[in-house]
């Protein structure tokens, strides 16, 4: 599917839907509890559903319902053997890494695969990782597709931090290890990802021990997951598309349901995008977004919120002046390389960018529609470009768009009723 985007102001509410990393985890943690756990507003998406699936032919029982709230009845860590020995993780790079770790409980070999994008997700390390606690591995380039087969048992061994999904997925198995872990992490990124993860654990009464630098980890083994029901908070990672959308075009959106206390670390966008002009307020359970006349230009550190580098980048070109997005070097392992790719689709515009190892260098301007603008079927990078061509004169197109449902399948419907001038094209 390509969108057609042409020049658009938007004013009105967008409802966010809940947050994926969190769903996951949810998923995750219910299908190894023992009893049945209730997931209330889950996020409903692509991601989340190939999770979803997983779980269920790993022996979790599955009840969809409306999708408002799932009833997930776990196996208590005693997994089933896949019929066909595969699991097709689709898009999820964070599934197909927690998953990778969690089929390591049991004894038999399971196949990961996914689409193209996923083929392209860097496992390594995590698969050297779960080797030495005890996993065999089959993969010819360290990643999809891969077999792997258990059980691991805890162990004392080095974790590459590049991204946090590995240290997480190696967290949340842990606890039904027989014997302690020990993680040493170096060069750990996306920390608050990690808190995310600690904080489910804890909820759990999970005895997990760290120091302040997240550095090191000790869990204690013989543990387990019990039956949880939980709200899913909305999700600060999708909500920068819309904060994004009040700010290039100068609009105005309420936002409902943004819980700014929750352990997401993009909620942090807000405070940055505040910085460069933007309105923000919060009252009760309603956050108002107001957009300046012309963003001030930004130096921003995105080290623990990776994923919001497209957006980013999306107001860097809209703003006044010279804009650096820095120390992010793990958004090149994303769905994409993020950085190479917007700085590709922002010269498209008519953007002068400048490419660093980690982030970018961005000349603020205006942009020009342009009718060959590429997703690289990246979900972020789609949504992103779909709101910078809401600022030019002209109709942009943006291939591979219907990529957007990985997270966020209400995205073109939600901004048509704000204003946004967005038609779907097919073949």
């Amino acid at each position: 599917m390509e969108l057609s985007v042409k020049h658009s102001k938007i004013n009105g509410q967008v409802e966010i839907p809940g947050s994926k990393s969190h769903t996951i985890r949810a998923i995750v943690i219910a299908s190894l509890a023992s009893g049945t756990s209730t997931i209330k507003m889950p996020l409903v998406s692509d991601d989340t559903i190939s999770c979803l699936k997983a779980a269920s032919i790993l022996g979790a029982w599955i009840k969809r319902g409306d999708d408002t709230v799932w009833r997930i009845s776990g196996t208590g860590g005693h997994l089933l053997q896949p019929a066909q020995g595969i699991l097709n993780m689709g898009n999820s790079g964070t599934g197909l890494r927690m998953f990778t770790a969690l089929t390591t409980l049991a004894d038999f070999p399971v196949t990961f695969d996914g689409d193209e994008s996923l083929r392209t997700r860097e496992m390594a390390p995590l698969l050297e990782s779960l080797n030495a606690m005890g996993a065999k591995i089959q993969t010819e380039n360290g990643k999809c597709p891969l077999t792997i087969t258990g059980p691991v048992d805890g162990a004392e061994i080095p974790v590459d931090g590049k991204t946090s999904q590995y240290l997480s997925a190696l967290l949340l198995i842990a606890p039904l290890l027989k014997n302690d872990s020990v993680f040493h992490v170096s060069s750990l990124n996306e920390k608050p990802y990690v808190g995310m993860t600690l904080d489910w654990m804890r909820r759990q009464n999970i005895q997990v021990e760290n120091n302040e630098d997240y550095s090191c980890f000790k869990v204690a083994g013989g543990q387990k997951y019990t039956p949880f029901s939980t709200l899913i908070p909305v999700d600060f990672s999708t909500a920068s598309f819309p904060l994004l959308a009040a700010a290039v075009t100068g609009g105005s959106l309420k936002v409902p349901n943004l819980d700014f206390s929750d352990t997401q670390g993009d909620k942090v966008v807000f405070e940055h995008f505040a910085k460069m002009g933007v309105e923000i307020e919060t009252k009760g359970y309603l956050t108002t977004i107001k957009g300046p006349e012309k963003l001030k230009a930004f130096d921003v550190d995105l080290n623990a919120t990776p994923d919001a580098l497209p957006a980013f980048a999306v107001a860097a070109a809209c703003a006044d002046g010279v804009s650096t997005l820095r120390n992010a070097p793990q958004a090149r392992i994303k769905e994409t390389d993020r950085i190479a790719c917007m700085t590709a689709e922002l010269r498209k515009m008519g953007i002068t960018v400048e490419e660093l190892p980690d982030g970018m260098v961005i000349t603020g301007g205006k942009l020009k529609c342009c009718k060959n603008l590429q997703s690289y079927k990246d979900h972020r990078i789609a949504m992103s470009l779909a709101i910078a061509a809401m600022t030019a004169k002209g109709e942009s197109i943006i291939h591979d768009a219907e990529c957007i449902s990985v997270t966020y399948p209400e995205f073109i419907r939600d901004f048509r009723q704000t204003g946004a001038v967005f038609s779907e094209l097919y073949d």
